[in-house]
Formats: C-alpha cells, structure tokens, sequence
C-alpha cells in the first residue's frame, strides 16, 4: 500500500487525523525533504523511519520503493508542504505502484490552491490548474496559450519571481483582467491582494513580496460578462 498523505502548507494544525494515524502505522515514510518533515513529526512525536524521495532521485528510486511495496511493505509519501503530487514529486512513484499492481490511497487534505481559489472572489465552480509556469523557455508561449481560456486560472509563484510574473499577465491578459494574489496561506502573515492586474502589479511593486503565491486570474468568460455588465450600467437612460 502506497498512501499520498497530505502534509500543512502553513499552520501546523492542518493536518487530519488520519494522517497522523497513517504516519505512525506505515513501515517507511518517504520524504521530499527528511529534515522538514522530521520537524513536523517530531511535533506529533512521531518515530518512524524516513527516506529520501525527492525530484532528483524519483526517477532511480520510484521503482524499487514500489518493488518492496509490491512484496508487502507499506509506504507514505510526503512533501515539504500540500498534497504529494501537486506541483511536487509524486506522479513517477504512484505510476510505479499502479504498473505493479499496488494500492495507492491519497488522503484527503491540505493543498495551496484550493483555499486560494476559494477566498479569490472569482468565480470557482470551473477553473484551470497551471501550477508554476516554465521558468524561461516556453513561458511566454504558455501565456499566449492560456489567451483565450475562459476559466479561472491559478498559478503558482516564488516571490523571486512574482512581480516579473504579474507584468507579462498584464500583457497576456490585459491590465484590467481582475486576480487575487495569495501569499502565505495559514500562515501568521497569510495576505490576499485583490483588483486588477495592474493593482496587484503596482502593490508587490511598492510592497516586497515575501513568500510562496498562489496567483488566481479571472477567465475571459467571466471578464466578458463584467465588461458587459459595466457597459450595461454606464450607458445612458432612454
């Protein structure tokens, strides 16, 4: 049995019990980083036996983790924070486990986005997952991609990057576009930056960003109908 167990992105309370259940019962927990997640199990003082399971080892290590979960043992794989998987290491292991015939179980749990997109102010109910966008070549094709899609999008960003991020939006998308920019999530300092591309854009100008963002832009469907619904509301009475 392979468990995907949820890890908090932010306040250490956000992890389920069953989580903590699965992390105490299982044989191994295989861990994207072994000292930040020795420190959320030593938290929980929990005392189990780590190993390394990362984006550089995944691909010499999927398979023989996955041979010794076919003979018996059980694993659970945990990132630095969210669900495994998610813009994080995880498909190459489950792809293993599937292939030999071993269970995979995900738990239900923390993830960045979801929170984000809800408290977005955006329309929720269809929306696109890009996750981060390539660092330099095939971002800006990205974008050109994304031109026409009329649901919500979400991307993930480093503050390193997000103001440079914010701008080719503005030019992809076009300054007037409405977002939210998410940063910090269940954190002390957690913030949501709301408006227009061009407001968030000049706040992280004028603001340092500081932490992981979760970027929410509204799709072309949605600015269509506040474009007409404004137009709507300006024209004049007969």
């Amino acid at each position: 049995m392979l468990y995907l167990v949820p890890t908090p992105v932010g306040n250490l309370e956000d992890i389920t019990l069953r989580a903590l259940r699965v992390l105490k019962e299982v044989d191994i927990i295989l861990a994207e980083d072994t000292r930040t997640t020795g420190l959320l199990l030593q938290h929980y003082d929990i005392r189990n036996r780590l190993c390394s399971h990362h984006k550089f080892n995944e691909h010499q290590t999927a398979d023989a983790f996955a041979a010794r979960m076919a003979a018996g043992e059980t694993m659970a794989l945990v990132t630095d924070a969210g669900t495994p998987g998610i813009s994080d290491p995880g498909f190459m292991l489950v792809r293993a486990c599937v292939a030999r015939g071993v269970e995979v179980q995900c738990l239900p749990g923390a993830t960045a986005f979801v929170p984000a997109l809800a408290a977005s102010g955006l329309p929720c109910e269809r929306f696109t997952f890009e996750g981060f966008l390539p660092a330099k070549k095939g971002r800006a094709t990205r974008l050109a991609q994304l031109r026409e899609e009329e649901r919500t999008m979400i991307f993930y960003e480093s503050p390193y990057r997000v103001v440079k991020t914010l701008g080719q939006l503005a030019e992809t998308f076009g300054p007037d576009r409405r977002m939210s920019a998410c940063r910090e999530i269940s954190k002390i300092h957690e913030e949501s930056v709301r408006g227009t591309i061009a407001e968030v854009l000049t706040h992280f100008q004028s603001t340092e960003p500081r932490g992981e963002f979760v970027l929410v832009v509204e799709g072309l469907a949605s600015a269509r109908r506040a474009a007409a619904r404004q137009a709507g509301d300006e024209s004049p009475e007969p």
